[in-house]
């Protein structure tokens, strides 16, 4: 048997935030998807979640642990989803560390995820951009520099992180 804490976590600890570059959210997210798939899986066995091993993670178990999200937790498809990518992200990186459980790992991945209905992104109207656009006051230089972020973000559809990630080299100079 395969002890499971060691690989969960050098996976939370160092693959997800060292080699993937994940945010603090994503890792957070992950380490939550855990906690329910271990505490699911401690209730299964009658043991306790730090006594788990990785064979005890078979498809099924993780096909009942999703069934149990929808049906028992009233989880969204979307929200199953989530937990189920989390979960084959940790087996992708298993593939690697433990290649006698590539059978077992193989199953796991061949888990599909449950169609949802996509939502379609609103936009603004150009009624509705105008009042954004004259918010700043245009007399002082912060203001300026404001309605040209706005503008900027507008017209080419940049959501905040991608506006405040830009940068500016001085007139006459390259990166």
């Amino acid at each position: 048997m395969t002890a499971l804490a060691p690989h969960i976590e050098a996976f939370l600890r160092e693959h997800l935030s060292h080699h993937r570059g994940a945010s603090q959210h994503t890792c957070d997210s992950y380490a939550y998807s855990f906690q329910l798939l271990f505490e699911f899986a401690a209730r299964r066995f009658k043991a306790a979640p730090s006594a788990l091993q990785l064979e005890q993670l078979d498809a099924e178990l993780i096909g009942a642990f999703l069934k149990d999200l929808e049906e028992g937790r009233r989880n969204s498809p979307d929200t199953r989803n989530t937990r189920l990518a989390a979960i084959r992200s940790f087996f992708r990186f298993l593939e690697h560390r433990e290649p006698a459980a590539l059978e077992q790992i193989r199953r796991v991945l061949a888990i599909p995820f449950k169609r949802t209905n996509s939502r379609l992104v609103p936009y603004l109207a150009q009624d509705e951009v105008q009042p954004l656009l004259d918010s700043p006051d245009p007399a002082t230089r912060q203001g300026i520099r404001d309605r040209a972020m706005l503008h900027l973000a507008i017209c080419n559809g940049l959501r905040v992180s991608e506006l405040t990630g830009l940068c500016s080299a001085p007139l006459g100079r390259t990166a």
